[in-house]
């Protein structure tokens, strides 16, 4: 096991200096191959910023340790050529201190230190009110982050309609008043798509992400969502769309009222309480607790019975992360705990750790997951 780190550690820094040959890149190219955590490890130090943290973080103190334990590896490899790679952290290059760290990650995989304040030099703050408008013409309008809710009205008084498109990005929120009065909710990294002013018999909007809708009352307009594989019908209700493309399907859960969901000719009518899975145009219907699911409309995460993963993908989406487990993280485990989104990621991270389920680890902006 050493004996190839200490060669993957060698064709990585031959990777950073530009200098591998065809038999090298070879080699870097199935190691790399192996797991997406191994092509993570390589393309992070393109970002500045995490070497940055990494030699600060020796420079603290840590690093001491980290070389003592590394040169205790090295010293039980017996093995000369390899112990002149390694020139102590404090005269080396920044590419092979990096290098050290990532050795010391590796024999260290599924046994982590607990997630504490010392880890998080730089700790991640949460998610905001961050949204834009784009107009019609493509100008691109950024909201004010000091306010939550924006009212979105049709001042020109002309027969033209403008098509405007309302988006928060990963770690932002928003909400907007829309020309009918109805009131949109935006999660992190969505969007919706919708008129200057509605006309005609339908108000129709689409949108892409997690949307919760309090649609205004209109009997004789009913109000369609429309997004990739389904749409939804309703006259005046509450309702949340969750339609993120890394989810396995399109999540529709219903407050108040009724809707019809329809995917190609498959139609479903859900009752206040239940939600509607679309899994590529099969819809499936169950009763659940609708708390689990409007919870970031709320400013909490509400992690209770709800798949491990799913619950990543949403802290993932706050906190503007890349999530990458190790291969003993299993598929369906369940999740638990209940905690405010307004907390820094530490604080979240040690609550889920506090469980014993999983250890993480933050470097820059990936969150390491391991058993």
């Amino acid at each position: 096991m050493l004996e190839e780190q200490f060669k993957i550690s060698k064709l990585v820094t031959a990777s950073l200096q530009g200098k591998l040959n065809e038999v090298q890149q070879a080699e870097l190219d199935v190691w790399l191959a192996r797991s997406e955590e191994n092509s993570a490890f390589l393309k992070s130090f393109a970002d500045e910023q995490q070497v940055a943290d990494e030699l600060r973080s020796f420079d603290a103190g840590d690093g001491q340790a980290t070389w003592n334990k590394t040169q205790a590896l090295l010293n039980q490899s017996q093995s000369e050529h390899r112990i002149l790679l390694w020139p102590k952290i404090a005269v080396a290059a920044a590419a092979v201190a990096a290098i050290v760290f990532g050795l010391w990650f590796f024999n260290e995989p599924h046994r982590p230190q607990p997630v504490s304040k010392s880890a998080y030099i730089n700790d991640i703050k949460p998610g905001g009110n961050r949204a834009t408008i784009r107009l019609a013409d493509g100008k691109v309008i950024g909201l004010d982050s000091t306010r939550s809710r924006v009212l979105v009205q049709d001042s020109v008084k002309t027969t033209k309609i403008e098509t405007l498109v309302a988006s928060t990005p990963r770690g932002g929120t928003y909400s907007f008043i829309l020309p009918d009065r109805t009131i949109a909710y935006l999660n992190a990294a969505s969007s919706i798509e919708f008129p200057s002013r509605f006309t005609g018999k339908h108000r129709s909007v689409q949108i892409e992400g997690e949307i919760y809708f309090e649609v205004a009352k209109d009997k004789e307009h009913p109000f369609i969502v429309v997004m990739k594989g389904q749409q939804i019908e309703v006259l005046g209700t509450h309702f949340n769309v969750n339609s993120y493309h890394d989810e396995p399907g399109t999540a529709t859960t219903l407050l108040e009222g009724s809707v019809k969901i329809s995917a190609g000719n498959v139609q479903k009518v859900i009752k206040p309480g239940e939600q509607a899975i679309n899994r590529s145009g099969m819809i499936a219907v169950r009763q659940i607790d609708v708390e689990n699911y409007v919870d970031w409309k709320n400013g909490d995460f509400n992690l209770n019975h709800i798949e491990f993963k799913t619950a990543m993908r949403k802290i993932a989406r706050w906190y503007d992360m890349e999530i990458i487990y190790d291969e003993s993280v299993p598929d369906n485990m369940e999740s638990g705990g209940w905690i405010s989104r307004d907390k820094p990621l530490s604080t979240v991270l040690k609550s889920i750790e506090s469980s014993g389920l999983v250890k993480f680890k933050v470097r820059g902006k990936k969150i390491y997951v391991m058993q």
